[in-house]
C-alpha cells in the first residue's frame, strides 16, 4: 500500500514553483477590490446627492406650510405654490 502523499508532486521532488501565472491572482483581487470600491463610492454620492435634493424639497415644503400656518397665505395660494414646489423639485 502506497502512502497517500507518495502520489503528490511535494513527495516526488517535482514542484519548482508556483511558475510565471502566479501575479495573475493578486491582480485579479485587486482588481475586483477595485471595482467594489468604486461601484460603492458612485453609489454612495449618488445616495448622497438624492438625499440633498429632498431635504431641500422638505425644507421648502415646511416653510411654506409653516406661512400657510401663520396666515401669510390662503389655501388657495398654498395648494398653487406647493404644486409649483413640486413641480420643479420633481425635475432634479
Amino acid at each position: 500500500m502506497t502512502p497517500i502523499l507518495a502520489s503528490t508532486p511535494f513527495a516526488e521532488g517535482h514542484w519548482n514553483g508556483p511558475g510565471p501565472w502566479w501575479p495573475i491572482f493578486p491582480l485579479l483581487w485587486l482588481l475586483f477590490l477595485v471595482a467594489l470600491f468604486v461601484t460603492l463610492g458612485m453609489l454612495g454620492r449618488r445616495r448622497w446627492r438624492y438625499a440633498g435634493q429632498e431635504a431641500g424639497r422638505r425644507a421648502g415644503e415646511a416653510r411654506l406650510a409653516e406661512r400657510y400656518a401663520s396666515g401669510d397665505i390662503d389655501e388657495h395660494e398654498y395648494e398653487r405654490r406647493l404644486a409649483t414646489l413640486r413641480r420643479l423639485g420633481g425635475g432634479s
